[in-house]
């Protein structure tokens, strides 16, 4: 089961105000009452993939120069091995939470979809 990316965005449901950077989030409660609740899933579920992205760029050039034996050494096939464990490594890291990039990018989704929401709705009208 998926924790929410932002804590607060469940409690926008039920009454009560997103909050970014610890203040209440106005426009953010907006655009969740506007987009769907897929479009919600998809958002999550996007932002946390360029996060686990992210983290595996960061992780794979901070161990690439390191040399010696075991999991990280240079010894045959351990680029190969390397590579996968990292990519775990980067996949189970922003599935805990990461480092907050995805809560940013999921925010900038969900705004995005709101606003095209938006758009549509003013052309029906």
């Amino acid at each position: 089961m998926q924790t929410p990316l932002i804590g607060s965005t469940l409690g926008a449901a039920a009454g009560k105000i997103p909050t970014y950077n610890g203040r209440p989030d106005y426009d953010f409660a907006a655009a969740l009452a506007k987009v769907s609740p897929q479009v919600k899933a998809k958002a999550q579920t996007q932002a946390q993939n360029f996060e686990g992205m992210f983290l595996n760029s960061m992780f794979s050039e901070m161990t690439n120069g390191v040399k010696g034996d075991g999991p990280f050494g240079s010894t045959v096939g351990t680029g190969i091995w390397r590579s996968m464990e990292i990519e775990q490594y980067s996949k189970s890291f922003a599935k805990a939470g990461g480092v907050g990039i995805a809560k940013h990018v999921y925010r900038t989704l969900v705004m995005q979809q709101a606003k095209i929401a938006g758009q549509i709705q003013e052309k029906q009208a």
